[in-house]
């Protein structure tokens, strides 16, 4: 397993390909960075080992469980609280499920491919594998096409890159051309991989693609954008102060791929599975982290509606167990999709459809109305809160402290740092794409819903309806 600091030295060695601001920049200080440091750290930290790591099923080694394929509902189980506690050291997306999220959909979907069509997409997938943990890779996986005019399929395009698509087949291996939106982290990645988005026809081979390329491949353009928290003074700065995240467009232009790096190249009927796959293991992983969000943002009401001094009204307490029953039960059903999940052909675990999706479509639906609360106990002053600056200026600093006074026991440094965090996680530019991201990261709620009605079994709950209510057909 890797160091975070032999991480750091892999990333300065890669190619400049970050494309933000008017620059082309390498991969020193990216926002974001000490987000994949952690989980670095926690492999290695005596605490967390029993939970950040575990034994390949395919060497045996000791691993970062960032790069372990799950074998049974206790590593699925492991998997969710170990996102859980990881997002609460760093106070949002911990960003390294979608690597090894796509990793488990590939080990079913290569297996199954080439049970149907003889192909060999498996085996390159497990040499891939064994690279990757030997490695301890860091993975993103870029899923979401730009899609174009969205009521047409991808070949009714007028542009047919608007879908990542082939658009020539070599004896070495496949050109590819296409952009994937919404990438959270790419610049932080050793390795992207490409997956198709959505269901395909037969006539469109040529978007049924998924490979893996290093995140500097010759050809791959990252135009990113990041977002941080509000840097402060060092007397009053927070672990997260002046740090954030980073999303990329990322645009495979003319993107050579070798062919043991290929792992579907036209199978249509397996693209969509691929992508429903990826879903669902992601959003297994969001069973841990929006938990893990609903933990912070609980905590965060609570100790500012103590230091406003109204920590027992019982509206209150009422608004806390709101929270309360948000992060249990979408953790709780994250819970239930590690037991009721099955084992795939391939021997990799699959959690149930039906579990992971309630549980994403809850978090999702919820969180504004999470925020909401927030807002509530803390009032307006998040929004006009005065700079750390003016805190400890020799002018105005204890005047503004004077007026920042809220509960007896608890000093104006302190009650600026609570408001200082409140602002930083409810109304900043990083607190937007949070908040967004909490609606729309795993896939929108109406996914979410066309999963569950897919799979769930109405037509049994209307024979239980029919029997009690006396119909006989």
């Amino acid at each position: 397993m890797r160091t975070s600091a032999e991480y750091r030295e892999k990333l300065r060695s890669m190619r400049p390909n970050i494309y933000m601001g008017g620059e082309v920049l390498g991969r020193d200080n990216i926002p974001g960075v000490e987000i994949m440091d952690l989980t670095f750290e926690l492999a290695a930290h005596p605490d967390y080992q029993h939970l950040c790591t575990a034994t390949s099923h395919l060497t045996g080694e000791r691993i970062n469980r960032f790069c372990h394929i799950h074998q049974s509902p206790e590593d699925l189980l492991a998997k969710q609280e170990m996102t859980r506690v990881a997002t609460r050291m760093v106070g949002g997306c911990i960003a390294r499920c979608m690597g090894i999220d796509a990793m488990n959909a590939l080990s079913v979907i290569t297996y199954q491919c080439d049970q149907v069509h003889g192909t060999e997409y498996h085996t390159r997938w497990l040499d891939y594998l064994k690279y990757w943990q030997a490695n301890d890779i860091v993975g993103c996986c870029a899923q979401s096409d730009v899609k174009g005019h969205r009521k047409r399929r991808p070949h009714q395009q007028t542009d047919p890159d608007l879908y990542l698509r082939v658009v020539e087949r070599r004896r070495d291996g496949i050109v590819v051309r296409g952009a994937k939106a919404h990438n959270s982290f790419a610049p932080l990645a050793d390795e992207i991989i490409a997956i198709p988005t959505r269901f395909l026809t037969p006539e469109e081979k040529d978007w049924a693609v998924a490979f893996a390329v290093p995140g500097d491949h010759p050809g791959v353009k990252l135009v990113c954008r990041g977002a941080k928290y509000r840097e402060r003074v060092p007397e009053l700065a927070s672990p997260l102060s002046g740090k954030g995240e980073i999303e990329s467009l990322t645009i495979f232009d003319d993107v050579f791929v070798p062919w043991e790096r290929v792992f579907l190249c036209g199978e249509t009927e397996f693209g969509g599975q691929l992508a429903l796959l990826f879903a669902l293991y992601h959003r297994h992983s969001y069973t841990g982290c929006k938990p893990a969000m609903t933990d912070i943002i609980m905590g965060t009401a609570a100790l500012v509606a103590e230091y406003n001094g109204i920590e027992r009204e019982d509206h209150v307490r009422k608004k806390l167990a709101e929270l309360i029953c948000v992060a249990e039960l979408v953790y709780g059903c994250g819970i239930a999709a590690a037991v009721k999940s099955s084992r795939a052909p391939s021997g990799t675990q699959i959690p149930d459809v039906v579990f992971c999706n309630v549980a994403r479509k809850h978090a999702g639906v919820n969180l504004y109305h999470e925020y909401d609360i927030l807002a509530d106990l803390a009032g307006g002053l998040p929004a006009t809160l005065p700079y750390s600056e003016e805190v400890v200026s020799p002018e105005v600093g204890e005047l503004v402290k004077k007026y920042l006074k809220r509960a007896d026991h608890v000093s104006p440094e302190n009650v600026y740092k609570c408001f200082a965090w409140i602002s930083d996680l409810a109304c900043s530019s990083m607190a937007g794409v949070m908040q967004y991201a909490g609606v729309h990261g795993g896939g929108s709620p109406v996914m979410e819903d066309i999963a569950i009605l897919g799979t769930y079994d109405i037509e049994e709950k209307k024979r239980y309806a029919k029997f009690l209510a006396g119909i006989q057909e």
